[in-house]
């Protein structure tokens, strides 16, 4: 039995994965602090009492099911290891403790450290070619160096960078490292994996060993191993980054990306070799078991619902029922997703969300629809600058069960989508890091096979094409506001244009 432990933004999940499935999972929440300047923080003494509490739950799931003796149980584990939200990080000292709260990877703070990072360097294009990675404000690149201009005593009394990955794998086996699909996201190293001066600064020699993503980094040590009902010194394998795993475990191919709804949403298309130049509208960023991802991170989705969860007063599952109810295009409402600046497909930092079109007679469930909507758009925008020819979508997240979202996003794309039994691709890509790292590779379709696939509804799809000329000029509306207000607008790829440089995606 292999263990994933998947450390989100908003949740840790533990799964117990057997040869032929999914036995059991077990979810423990994670918050985040919100403060003025676009901050986004959390409290790294929260992550490992989440870790102990997912494993729990996941055995108490696990108990009693499949036959023989030690099935479902935590001494049946052979091997564990990690799928891992990216571009989050914090300052940690020699003795293994974090100084001070992580910034989380949608902290928007450190627009204006972008900025002249990019004018030191020759401008955000090249930096873009070189890394991959747009540098705004989100890039650790740009955080470090807001930390050495603003929080300089902490950088100095750090001994390490970490994600929250990296610092839970130091304390499970004593080895401080992280993995080519984390590095690759933080926009300091280039395409060949080797850190780039210029962009790391001073935090250079802060920076652990990167290793491939299916690494045996160590033995898990017996006082971890105590709390978490493991046995003690099974390989505890390194694993990728979330969307990296996602890809694997939803089985997303070049013909067939993948499109994942969580905190925010993401498509990745797996690429052979990276792409040069990339698409504006995307990243390159290192796959799991080899090979590129050309990624459009999005702005928000599921945090999008809840924030208006939280207006109205009604839950999330809620809300996405009655966004079922109202009609394509949400009887005349528009959403721009933006909160905090926009990521893909534009890479604006100073753009704000926003609601359009809204009268007397709307209500949650319009406006809950135009929030799914409006994710679906950018997923469509970032597809378009892949210039590929699909022939359909894999899902990952949490969204995939999410009926609405599904019927939205095959009906704006254009493209059927299919899922798999567990829902949890994100873990299952792990367990296929981790079964690959032992030397006992496993078959997607058998432990995890694909169980549904939506086509567009005809309907739908003609009225959202007909509604897309009146979507992308509310788009071009707003990014503008933003951009001409400033806030670090122009930091991202081709000196600020991104996607919507006067036009909107594809």
């Amino acid at each position: 039995m292999i263990l994933t432990i998947d450390l989100g933004t908003s949740v840790t999940k533990a799964a117990l994965w057997r040869d032929d499935g999914l036995a059991a999972v077990g979810r423990a929440p994670l918050e985040c602090q919100y403060g003025p300047g676009n901050r986004v923080e959390q409290d790294p003494g929260s992550w490992w009492p989440s870790v102990v509490a997912a494993c729990e739950a996941a055995r108490a799931g696990a108990g009693g099911r499949g036959r023989g003796r030690g099935r479902g149980r935590g001494d049946a584990v052979r091997a564990l290891g990690f799928s891992a939200a990216r571009q989050t990080f914090v300052p940690v000292s020699a003795a293994g403790v974090p100084l001070g709260t992580a910034m989380v990877w949608s902290d928007r703070r450190a627009g204006a450290e972008a900025a002249a990072l990019a004018a030191s360097c020759g401008g955000a294009s090249p930096v873009r070619e070189q890394t991959g990675v747009v540098l705004d404000a989100a890039s650790v690149a740009a955080k470090v160096a807001w930390l050495e201009r603003h929080e300089p005593e902490r950088l100095r009394q750090a001994r390490w960078l970490l994600s929250p990955r990296d610092l839970l794998a130091w304390r499970l086996t004593g080895e401080v490292c992280t993995d080519r699909t984390l590095a690759s996201a933080t926009g300091m190293y280039d395409d060949t994996g080797r850190a780039v001066p210029a962009l790391v600064g001073d935090a250079g020699d802060r920076l652990p060993a990167v290793h491939p993503s299916d690494s045996v980094v160590g033995a898990l040590l017996a006082g971890p191993a105590a709390e978490l009902a493991l046995p003690p010194g099974i390989p505890v394998v390194i694993g990728a980054g979330d969307r990296a795993c996602e890809v694997l475990g939803a089985g997303a191919s070049a013909e067939r990306p993948m499109v994942s709804w969580g905190t925010t949403a993401n498509v990745s298309v797996p690429a052979a070799h990276r792409p040069h130049p990339a698409p504006d509208a995307m990243i390159v960023t290192r796959g799991a078991l080899g090979g590129w991802l050309l990624e459009g991170g999005l702005s928000a989705a599921g945090s999008l619902v809840a924030w208006l969860a939280r207006l109205t007063g009604l839950d999330a599952d809620t809300l996405l029922a009655r966004a079922a109810v109202s009609p394509p295009g949400a009887r005349g409402v528009v959403a721009l997703p933006w909160f905090g600046g926009a990521r893909a497909p534009w890479w604006r930092d100073g753009a704000r969300g926003a609601l359009t079109g809204l009268s007397h007679d709307h209500d949650a469930g319009d406006l809950a629809r135009a929030v799914v909507e409006s994710v679906a758009w950018d997923v469509a925008r970032c597809l378009g600058s892949a210039h590929g020819s699909f022939e359909g979508l894999v899902l990952g997240g949490a969204g995939a069960a999410a009926a609405v979202w599904v019927d939205v996003l095959t009906a704006v794309t254009g493209l059927a989508a299919s899922r798999r039994l567990s829902g949890e691709a994100a873990s299952a890509g792990a367990a296929m890091v981790v079964a690959r790292a032992v030397g006992s590779p496993l078959d997607l379709d058998r432990f995890d096979p694909v169980v549904a696939e939506t086509h567009p509804d005809e309907s739908w799809a003609k009225r959202y094409r007909a509604l897309r000329p009146r979507v992308d000029e509310a788009a071009t509306a707003i990014i503008g506001i933003g951009a001409r207000d400033g806030d670090g607008a122009g930091a991202g790829a081709g000196g600020g244009d991104g996607a919507g440089g006067g036009e909107v995606g594809p």
